[in-house]
């Protein structure tokens, strides 16, 4: 394989963008990319454009990608569209390392698109709502809660309904289950998510940028005990842009802002046991990662992991090996994870504050993490960091997420 560096990134805010489609959000976060690369549109030679939700919101089922970057003057290389659920824009990452790494294009992008809200209930539900991904994430819920039966929220609780969703619902048995094998504690889930969204205080493109205490977490209305409003995403529109390039064409950009890609893995799930953590996609792509960046665990200074629940967050730091397994909750009540701890996981505020627009997610974990490593990320910036990890997964079969994407990037 050839060396991969990234040198541009370009992020919109994320949020509701009422007045902004899907192209043009994507033509903003490009614009930016390429522009923080010092690069031209016909300097790239392959686009990977990843979206999930525009067929159904805005009715252009199509080459989205080509409709969106086409304006720009990207057009005449490779193009290819990419969905794959919150995985979409990691997804689009990982071909476009392949493809540069491989040595079949010198340069490429990867971009990610959504907008996600709209008033439109039954366009909301054509997104949300498809009929075997409810079956999948219903199956699982009917299935695992009774284990959890035992493990109840304080009397004083009240689910709030009209917020309920299935999908929290299957956080909220994994959580639980959790608590119960390993001590888990409700405050310290609520710990995450105080950490994450005081980080967001600092990014000014976060969707929410306000600090929470963990008692005012643990006060917010319940979505599925034990997760409250917020310890969860919230529902985002948004883009997020990455320019990649070999060391060949590396002279061609400035070199001083690039980072060099030292892995990009992509695993889907599999049949297995809910408890049988060595082979879930997420465990399973980062040791992938950290065989071909010649790593381990420790050497990784910053993470942004996939964190569309709080008890997320916990979850993929111990799949990815960055927390040992069952300490998820003790390292962040403890301060490990947070800004100035051992091991700072989402300084731009995770999924639950900076924003969630799913397709767009993975590559603005990109994002933070080359402006973390260029020491850009203002007052959020990890001191010193030198090696970083974004884990992102989407979509759910089975037991867990379809699709687990980890990137290892460090400081060139």
């Amino acid at each position: 394989m050839r060396e991969v560096f990234i040198v541009g990134v370009g992020m919109t805010p994320f949020g509701v963008h009422a007045d902004l489609s899907v192209a043009e959000m994507a033509r903003r976060a490009v614009s930016t990319a390429l522009a923080d690369a010092g690069a031209q549109p016909d300097h790239i030679e392959a686009t990977f454009y990843a979206n999930t939700a525009q067929g159904a919101i805005e009715g252009q089922h199509g080459i989205r990608g080509q409709h969106a970057l086409r304006p720009l003057g990207i057009q005449g290389g490779f193009f290819a569209n990419v969905e794959n659920a919150c995985t979409g824009g990691s997804t689009a990452f990982n071909l476009a390392f392949e493809k540069v790494a491989g040595g079949f294009a010198d340069v490429a992008l990867a971009v990610g698109s959504e907008k996600l809200n709209t008033d439109d209930k039954a366009k909301k539900l054509a997104t949300f709502g498809q009929p075997e991904d409810l079956a999948q994430v219903t199956a699982f819920v009917e299935g695992h809660l009774p284990r959890v039966a035992d493990i109840l929220p304080p009397p004083e609780a009240v689910i709030d309904e009209r917020i309920r969703s299935i999908f929290m619902d299957a956080y909220a048995v994994n959580a639980r289950l959790h608590m119960k094998k390993y001590g888990t504690t409700w405050r310290q889930i609520a710990a995450v998510a105080a950490k994450n969204h005081h980080h967001s205080t600092m990014n000014p493109l976060a969707q929410f940028q306000k600090d929470f205490t963990i008692e005012q977490v643990l006060a917010g209305r319940i979505i599925a005990w034990p997760l409250t409003l917020p310890m969860c995403a919230p529902v985002s529109d948004g883009a997020a842009a990455v320019v990649l390039c070999s060391r060949e064409a590396l002279s061609r950009f400035d070199g001083a802002g690039a980072v060099r890609v030292l892995a990009s893995t992509l695993k889907a799930g599999v049949d297995r046991d809910l408890e049988d953590i060595e082979r879930s996609a997420l465990r399973r792509a980062a040791r992938a990662a950290f065989d071909m960046a010649g790593l381990q665990p420790r050497d990784i200074s910053v993470a942004e992991v996939h964190d569309a629940s709080a008890y997320a967050e916990i979850s993929q730091t111990e799949a990815s090996g960055l927390i040992e397994v069952g300490k998820g909750g003790v390292a962040a009540e403890a301060g490990e994870t947070s800004l100035g701890g051992r091991i700072p996981v989402n300084p731009s505020g995770g999924l639950e504050s900076k924003g969630h627009p799913v397709a767009a997610t993975g590559l603005g974990q990109l994002h933070e993490l080359t402006l973390q490593l260029r020491g850009e990320a203002g007052g959020r910036t990890v001191q010193g960091a030198d090696t970083a990890m974004a884990c992102c997964s989407g979509g759910f079969w089975g037991v867990e997420d379809a699709a687990s994407c980890v990137t290892i990037l460090k400081r060139a």
